[in-house]
């Protein structure tokens, strides 16, 4: 194509120079810099701020490539845009080889150079034109998005003006990626436009769409009408948190589903804007919708209903039926038609093998194929679905359990379970897309629990998303090329309305597009921070509904043993407010204590902290209790070690003045997994005491109970121990949530310098030896 005459000798040298796109340090810093004033998300992989401004008037017009059906669309996206900044909507028109033009928004296609790819793209914005090149329409279109972020958040009417900015840009990875679950919760069509929205502002190319589970079938199958007619709807839904014992149910009605022609009026919104959809069909596990509609495909013949509960099911896709299979090539066969992209997501996780442990088509079927274990039976259903999917012209992904008993040949894996699982598969030469519960599951709370809506649990903040790294370094360059990219995933079962899920996703979808996009060297937390107050006014804009839990100020307590002090840091992750707190227990207000840098505290101190700016509070109170007693700091020896999972802060959590939360997982807890604790202390001298309190956690739904038995034992010379106090603990409670329960034993002005305390794990009801989790927490002495 010929290049037009118009276009700035500046920007041809910056499309030439694109190739050498990695930067270090010094570049880094040189983004940090431009983005002073300058806010983009993700930040671009090269940044220089201009001097001036192109103005927006009336006489602007958007200019296109002649005869470019792609780029006129992209350009009345961009008239869209601008009309809701200005009130002014510039028409759109094909540029004239040739002719300079002035006050003008070029958008132009640059095929002789490649070294963009099909997603990159070159920005420059002068005082006398704007030019937006790239080498596809897609590489245009995500331009646009950065245009988007230089106008301003608010809209209105009158002048606006670009800045000056020359930007060379193009993704880290090829898979950026966001998940939605639409079978625990469902959510109507035009949600599902305004979250794909949502993704393509950020720069998003892949929109996973989970459409089946146990608990609702969610997409219209032609040649099986009761998957949607019955398999759409359950009989009520879950109250509270599946920890909460007993389960209690609502008795509505529940469901929905997608007909065939949403879907490709989905799919047709979602090219428009670049994004590919790709469909979840889950198998062989979480089939229990299904199986309520066609109990026939499952080992044991039904009956069955679909489920109200959350979780893991015994009731899967029988492997040995060879209808099962006709059944499920019949379902792609009218699914993959709908989505042109050429993937195909089949599940593949949480699927126990008890049926088929005992199902006598199962194990007809293991005995024919040779098939050691029902591992392998897995792979081999895994396997002739791939079969089948490829005759079709597509691909299959799966999430990482399809590495089990081998895996097919052409099948991507979805690594959730940690990185390991893409690790290996990346190893095997296959590619993988990273999502690992630990960094980018947006189901997990992003703030303290005690002070977020309910969710499925877990502690994932904004930084920790931004901390996400999807290429392990473990990787050789050469298995690194594996990698696709990454994705986060949102799972409903405690998000039930579309502005809970826009609390869920933003801002992390911010922090997750910046970790998809820029290159690893040039990412820099403080200047996402300082990048992100333009980001949120940009979220009101849009009237989202997104999470402030980022303006809660978080409370880092370090003990100093050898002190026995404290250090306390107070950090957030929002940058712009200042940080007050107080020490007394008493609410902080504008006024009080500013905090300027970690302090240290020698006493008990009930530290509350939050965050203001301009006199306004701009997240919610965050409270730490300190309780400096006799044993705080002791030397302390364990005679069983805490599982790996649940180490705290070392042994020292029993004895660092800080209690834990009811969430297990908050870092002040050491778990022991069928194990007692032994925790014995030493005072270094003798000490009259007159109280030891030991700290335990109950939650049921997820394993741990409260301990059989609690026993205290003191002793003067470490040698010859005397029991002071041993009683079992209550019977196990199971009407509330999860719970914080102490045992205190009394004693009447003991001296002496040891202390043990053993709790006994509590036997699970029916297990033939304690396999059950214990939790332990601050071991009181005064």
């Amino acid at each position: 194509m010929k290049k037009n005459t118009w276009i700035s000798g500046g920007l041809v040298l910056a499309l030439g120079n694109a190739g050498g796109l990695a930067g270090g340090p010094a570049q880094a810093q040189q983004l940090a810099e431009a983005s002073s004033s300058i806010s983009l998300i993700p930040q671009p992989v090269r940044l220089r701020a201009g001097s001036g401004s192109f103005a927006i008037t009336p006489a602007t017009t958007i200019y296109i490539d002649p005869q470019n059906e792609e780029l006129r669309a992209i350009g009345l996206a961009l008239g869209q845009q601008l009309k809701q900044a200005t009130g002014m909507q510039p028409p759109v028109k094909p540029a004239t080889v040739g002719k300079p033009v002035t006050g003008g928004i070029f958008l132009t296609l640059q095929r002789p150079v490649d070294t963009l790819g099909a997603e990159g793209y070159t920005l420059h914005v002068q005082p006398a034109r704007v030019v937006l090149a790239a080498n596809t329409p897609q590489g245009v279109f995500l331009g646009l998005q950065t245009i988007g972020q230089l106008l301003p958040a608010q809209r209105g009417a009158g002048a606006v003006r670009l800045p000056a900015v020359e930007v060379v840009d193009k993704p880290r990875y090829k898979w950026r990626g966001m998940h939605l679950d639409v079978s625990r919760h469902f959510f109507p069509v035009e949600f599902i436009k305004k979250y794909i929205d949502y993704l393509a502002r950020h720069k998003m190319n892949t929109f996973h769409w989970h459409l089946t589970d146990d608990q609702g079938w969610r997409i219209e199958i032609k040649k099986y009408p009761r998957l949607t007619s019955v398999g759409g709807w359950r009989e009520g839904t879950l109250i509270g948190h599946y920890s909460d014992q007993p389960h209690r149910f609502d008795s509505t009605r529940y469901g929905g589903f997608y007909t065939q022609e949403q879907v490709k009026d989905v799919v047709r919104y979602a090219q428009e804007r670049y994004i590919t959809v790709v469909p979840e069909i889950e198998m062989p596990g979480h089939a229990v919708a299904a199986l309520a509609a066609y109990p026939e495909f499952s080992c044991t013949g039904g009956p069955f209903k679909v489920e109200r509960l959350w979780g893991v099911f015994d009731d899967i896709f029988c492997a040995g039926n060879e209808q099962t299979f006709t059944f499920l090539q019949d379902v792609l066969a009218e699914v993959m038609p709908l989505f042109p992209g050429n993937i195909v997501h089949i599940g593949g996780d949480e699927a126990p093998k008890t049926r088929w442990h005992t199902c006598p088509k199962c194990q007809a079927r293991m005995k024919a194929e040779g098939l050691q274990n029902e591992h392998e039976l897995q792979s081999y259903f895994v396997q002739r679905i791939e079969k089948f999917v490829n005759s079709r012209g597509k691909r299959i992904i799966g999430w990482d359990e399809i590495l089990e008993g081998g895996l097919a040949p052409n099948a991507a894996v979805m690594s959730w379970r940690g990185m390991e699982g893409g690790v290996m598969a990346a190893r095997q030469q296959h590619n993988v897309v990273m999502a690992p519960g630990s960094h980018v599951y947006f189901d997990h709370a992003q703030g303290e629990a005690s002070l977020e809506p309910l969710s499925f649990g877990g502690y994932l903040p904004l930084s920790k998303v931004y901390s996400f790294e999807p290429t392990p370094p473990t990787l050789t360059a050469a298995e690194q090329t594996y990698i696709l990219g990454g994705q986060a995933n949102i799972w409903t079962e405690y998000i039930p309305s579309q502005q809970q899920v826009e609390y869920m996703a933003f801002p992390r979808m911010a922090a997750l597009a910046e970790v998809l996009w820029t290159p690893a060297r040039q990412r820099n937390w403080t200047s996402f921070q300082q990048r992100m107050q333009q980001q949120y006014q940009r979220y009101a804009a849009w009237g989202v509904t997104y999470s402030r839990s980022a303006f809660n100020v978080q409370p880092q307590l370090t003990l100093n043993p050898a002190q026995r002090t404290t250090l306390v840091s107070l950090q957030m992750d929002a940058a712009g407010p200042r940080i007050v707190y107080t020490l007394d227990g008493s609410t902080p207000t504008a006024s009080s204590r500013v905090y300027t840098q970690p302090f240290m505290v020698s006493g008990s101190a009930t530290i509350q902290a939050a965050s203001f700016e301009n006199g306004r509070l701009m997240g919610k109170v965050a409270t730490r209790a300190l309780l400096m007693h006799k044993a705080v700091a002791a030397p302390l020896t364990l005679t069983n070690e805490p599982h790996r999972s649940y180490r705290g802060t070392g042994a020292y959590t029993l004895l660092d003045g800080q209690h834990g939360s009811a969430n297990h997982a908050d870092g002040q807890w050491l778990g022991f997994y069928g194990t007692d604790l032994i925790a014995t202390l030493d005072l270094q001298q003798l000490t009259k005491i007159n109280t030891v309190k030991s700290t335990f956690l109950r939650a049921v739904g997820s394993g741990i109970l409260l301990p059989a038995s609690v026993e205290v034992a003191v002793s003067a010379d470490g040698n010859t121990y005397q029991t002071v106090y041993a009683a079992p603990v209550p019977a196990q409670a199971t009407q509330a949530r999860p719970a914080i329960s102490e045992v205190r034993a009394d004693m009447q002005n003991i001296q002496a310098r040891f202390v043990r305390v053993r709790a006994r794990n509590a036997q699970a009801p029916g297990a033939a030896k304690p396999e059950t989790w214990l939790f332990a927490d601050e071991i009181v002495v005064q």
